[in-house]
């Protein structure tokens, strides 16, 4: 009997699941698939949040060495834009550094967690701005084909989805005291 919220291991036409016997009962193997799948299951936020958090904590601290980043022209470029020129671009920099470095370090470390999160999703709106900002730089002519420096954008789409992933988990809990 199916148990509410678990799913139904029953095949059309009375097929029996791939690994388990004739009668329908799981193998070993299928309960070690499923234990396994439990476990990614409740750890898949925390991996998402750290891993996510490693890439924006390393991109950050590479953008305090100027010209070791390859996203920091467009990066600068996009920030003068949205700030309207008013700041210059080393402060833009290390402004965009620091941001990055901390989002990261909130991520990694769980420290002010909804606070990073918040951060994260400003910064993304900021990021994938610059596919409007700086569209011809990011487009290849009048067709919706993205040059590299577009693609380098687009694949931020990712992190999004990773960090949708661990807000919900983190905004679904009660908030702590």
């Amino acid at each position: 009997m199916e148990r509410v919220g678990e799913r139904s291991l029953s095949l059309p036409g009375g097929l029996a699941p791939e690994g388990t016997g004739d009668d329908g009962r799981d193998t070993r193997g299928t309960r070690t698939a499923r234990s396994m799948a439990g476990r990614v299951q409740r750890r898949g936020p925390w991996l998402l949040r750290v891993c996510v958090g490693t890439v924006f904590l390393w991109f950050g601290v590479l953008k305090f060495f100027p010209a070791s980043s390859p996203a920091e022209g467009v990066a600068v470029r996009a920030a003068t834009k949205v700030t309207f020129g008013l700041l210059p671009s080393d402060v833009l920099l290390w402004a965009l550094a620091a941001a990055e470095t901390a989002i990261g370090l909130g991520l990694v470390t769980g420290v002010l967690l909804r606070v990073a999160l918040v951060g994260f999703f400003a910064h993304m709106a900021g990021v994938f701005s610059a596919l409007l900002l700086l569209s011809g730089e990011m487009w290849q002519g009048d067709v919706p084909v993205p040059t590299m420096e577009g693609q380098y954008i687009i694949k931020n789409v990712v992190l999004v989805a990773a960090c949708l992933v661990v807000a919900a988990d983190e905004w679904g809990r009660p908030a702590p005291p």
